[in-house]
């Protein structure tokens, strides 16, 4: 039997920078994957260019039944940590919109630089290894995969359920719920929208079409961009609406957020009365959107010809479109789990479970879930950082 210090599984950005962590202090690390290759979310990431972090992290941008139990590892690891550690690694990044950072170049810097570190560290890294189960030995654990594996310290960084075409699975859930562990409701987050078949069939004409809108979801909304598709609604907006949205619920949509369309319209009612209400419109949103909304209200004539509450009808459709998505495009399509292990059973400074000495979750399997942007790999920096200082 082999003897470890510490046996990581899943090797993505928490599971490794709590290895490298770990391997730093001097513990004699194992990084356990069933993957061919390491951190393959990180190299999908941000259009392949790794959104790494964002500059204006805050834990109000987390969503957990929890909502302060992030604060502590986001503190103690920040985006300054992880722009330090690129840039000392000669990885050059950018900062675009709504603070996020990318890597000018491909993500699998990232992934490189992490696998090297490890190396450095003293980390052993196994991948297309199954870990067939864990069990507690004495005063540490037992790992089967392939072969019995010893350690004192167990930490799961498997992730959660999103992605399954990357092998993605409820493993670390069921960990958890074998030591006693309890586990929040799971559904997919940053995801896409889906209609019913008779709204799809309205709004098809409408796909690839897009517009800078504000979603509004229970009491949190977004301004970005905004996506129909041929399965209902995406883009940013959508995408981060969606963590906030829940099944039989409306989203409201603003497509022209910085216009009051029924003052535009009642002025040109009598500057230019002559003109279609649909060649309005256009003038602030993309012309097949205008066109459809003038004939899902089903007006016709020119502006000079609609009283006012048929102009507050055509404006209330773009600057306050009600429409309740059928579901989601599940966790194939989703960025994220939300849910996950209840954080009332970890310690937040070291992200161990209380009850188990020595058995610690980190990452995207925890029941903590930030913005898109860059917010879910800095709380698997932080959380693996804090994890590889206590192991």
């Amino acid at each position: 039997m082999e003897h470890f210090d510490v046996v990581v599984i899943g090797a993505g950005a928490a599971g490794l920078r709590c290895a490298i962590e770990a391997g730093r202090r001097g513990r004699k690390v194992l990084v356990l994957d069933h993957a061919a290759k390491p951190g393959e979310k990180i190299r999908i990431s941000g259009g392949g260019r790794c959104n790494f972090t964002n500059v204006n992290i805050a834990p109000d941008r987390f969503l957990s039944s929890n909502p302060g139990f992030c604060i502590s590892a986001l503190r103690r690891r920040r985006p300054q940590d992880e722009m330090a550690w690129l840039r000392d690694a000669g990885i050059a990044f950018h900062e675009k919109t709504l603070g996020q950072l990318f890597c000018d170049d491909s993500a699998q810097q990232v992934v490189d630089l992490l696998v090297h570190d490890l190396k450095a560290a003293g980390g052993d890294l196994r991948l297309a290894t199954m870990v067939d189960r864990v069990a507690k030995d004495g005063d540490g654990f037992r790992v089967a995969a392939g072969s019995d594996i010893a350690c004192r310290s167990l930490v799961i960084a498997t992730g959660g359920k999103s992605i399954p075409k990357m092998g993605a699975t409820g493993f670390g859930y069921d960990i958890a719920r074998q030591f006693g562990v309890p586990v929040t409701d799971t559904r997919p987050g940053l995801v896409p929208l889906t209609f019913e078949t008779g709204l799809l069939q309205r709004t098809a004409p409408l796909s690839g079409v897009s517009a800078e809108a504000v979603v509004q979801a229970g009491k949190t909304r977004f301004r970005e961009a905004l996506l129909f598709t041929h399965r209902g609604l995406s883009g940013p907006a959508i995408l981060q609406a969606s963590s906030y949205w829940r099944e039989g619920e409306a989203v409201t949509v603003n497509l022209a957020p910085d216009v009051d369309l029924f003052a535009q319209l009642r002025a040109a009612r009598q500057t230019h009365g002559k003109q279609a209400p649909a060649t309005l419109l256009a003038q602030h949103l993309p012309q097949r959107l205008a066109r459809w909304i003038v004939e899902e209200q089903a007006v016709t004539g020119n502006v000079a010809d609609l009283n006012d509450g048929r102009l507050k009808a055509l404006a209330a459709a773009a600057n306050a479109w009600s429409v309740k998505p059928v579901g989601s495009e599940g966790y194939r399509s989703a960025e994220v789990t939300l849910g996950g292990v209840d954080t009332r059973a970890l310690d937040q400074r070291t992200m161990a479970v209380t009850a188990v000495p020595g058995l610690h979750f980190i990452g995207e399997v925890v029941d903590v879930t930030g913005w898109l942007g860059g917010y879910n790999f800095q709380w698997a920096w932080s959380s693996g950082w804090c994890a590889g200082q206590a192991v």
